[in-house]
């Protein structure tokens, strides 16, 4: 008997989260699944976690600095921070599986300036179901998944995911 509620409870969040429990599924399906709690050290020292910047519209992206595709998207989403900050929004970047000098190499070559974490082990990855690099996932002011792209963001899709969640109440 308790063999078949745990085979029960176990289905039951399954279909919670979505037909094969991904992020994806669970947008596809017209859901904003909570985002995965994240603590990480900064890259340039510090701590902050995702649930500091709760109340804003996070648009958050693992990358690294070997990665050629973070290279090409990164002064794109320097301009968005720049745009979305005063309303309420801002970038966050997660430097994962990389060499510490290396993610602060790239992001003072590539003069970034929002907020840098640093998941040096990729501890975070599949927690976010993260498969490649660059990965984006935007979060509302609630703290939930409004949408992902994998792969290299560009302003239209920056522009359509991001800024009507700007004018949303938390």
């Amino acid at each position: 008997m308790l063999a078949l509620a745990a085979v029960v409870a176990l289905l039951g969040f399954g279909l919670s989260r979505g037909a094969d429990g991904t992020i994806d599924s669970e947008l596809e399906q017209g859901r904003r699944p909570e985002a995965p709690a994240l603590r990480l050290p900064g890259l340039n020292g510090g701590e902050a976690s995702l649930a500091g910047w709760r109340g804003q519209v996070v648009v958050l992206n693992f990358w690294a600095s070997w990665c050629d595709p973070c290279r090409d998207e990164s002064p794109l989403l320097q301009r968005f921070h720049e745009r979305i900050r005063g309303q309420g929004g801002t970038v966050v970047g997660v430097d994962a599986l990389d060499v510490s000098s290396d993610g602060r190499a790239f992001v003072r070559d590539h003069g970034l300036s929002y907020p840098m974490l640093r998941d040096g082990d990729g501890a975070q990855l599949d927690a976010f179901g993260v498969r490649g690099y660059p990965e984006t996932f935007v979060l509302d002011r609630r703290g939930r998944i409004a949408a992902v792209r994998h792969g290299v963001v560009d302003a239209r899709w920056l522009r359509e995911t991001v800024v009507p969640l700007l004018s949303e109440r938390a």
